[in-house]
């Protein structure tokens, strides 16, 4: 009982030291969405810079553009290419969590640099070479397209999703710190570093089915593991490449062909993984 209110304490004052910069991280990127809903549309709609676009707008925090992308790919309003740029280029809450650990706030610029050498190149590829594997151009169907803000709430203003979203982060945080420090007080670290692969070059095949969860906890959870130095940064991108949060669950809702689906859920996870490997040969 002592180790477990102990793990619970450490989890409780590590977690409460980031809620400030997260909060202001949040309230940071709410009034950035809201203030530029529209021109985002039309950048992802762009024609065949589309996946250019596309991977930029995906480099900003949280999902909220991989569910847009998911809607404008299933109504034909953007190519293939530009949708698979934007989920290879989405960290989803990865970006906050990372803010809120300011001492480790350089590794933002080196993740979101290696997201975008990943995705705008497969982009361009899908769109060039792979319509015979995903046969889905872009093509006039306004009427197909759902309502993008169906998920974020936008119409309550930046304070209330702000907090929501802090709170949400927060408390996953704390569970998974919770849970980490106990597994390692109670496991070791020798035996977590086994369960995760450590050290293997393997390690990012096992980060890249994890980010297939489709909310924000597979991103904080990669995220968290990276901080803690449990995997690599070679892993935490394979798995922040498979990984468009609740988009990838509004993609299988909204583009009503499975088949097509599991393609782009394919791509993303050979991609990811394959980058993932190839940034643990080069070390970085």
């Amino acid at each position: 009982m002592e180790l477990f209110i102990d793990v619970l304490k450490d989890a409780v004052i590590d977690s409460l030291k980031m809620l400030p910069f997260l909060f202001a991280a949040y309230l940071l990127i709410e009034y950035l969405e809201h203030k530029s809903s529209k021109k985002l549309q039309a950048v992802l709609r762009s024609g065949k810079y589309g996946p250019v676009g596309g991977a930029v707008l995906g480099c900003l925090p949280q999902c909220g553009f991989s569910v847009m992308a998911s809607n404008l790919y299933a109504g034909r309003l953007i190519s293939a290419g530009t949708l698979i740029a934007i989920f290879l280029s989405t960290s989803d809450e990865a970006i906050p969590v990372l803010l809120a650990n300011p001492d480790r706030a350089g590794v933002i610029l080196q993740l979101l640099l290696v997201k975008l050498l990943i995705a705008i190149p497969v982009g361009f590829l899908i769109d060039a070479v792979g319509r015979r594997f995903i046969d889905a151009r872009p093509e006039a169907g306004e009427e197909n397209l759902h309502h993008l803000c169906e998920h974020c709430g936008c119409d309550h203003g930046i304070l209330k999703p702000a907090i929501k979203h802090t709170v949400q982060i927060f408390l996953f945080i704390l569970m998974f710190s919770f849970l980490l420090n106990l597994l390692i007080a109670v496991i070791g670290e020798e035996n977590l570093s086994v369960i995760l692969m450590s050290n293997s070059f393997l390690q990012p095949l096992l980060a890249g089915v994890l980010g297939f969860i489709p909310n924000c906890a597979a991103s904080v959870v990669l995220t968290e593991l990276y901080l803690a130095g449990s995997i690599s940064f070679g892993s935490a991108v394979a798995g922040l490449c498979t990984g468009a949060g609740v988009g990838l669950a509004v993609l299988f809702k909204v583009n009503r062909n499975p088949k097509e689906n599991f393609k782009i859920l394919l791509i993303l996870y050979i991609v990811g993984v394959l980058a993932g490997m190839l940034l643990q040969i080069l070390g970085v």
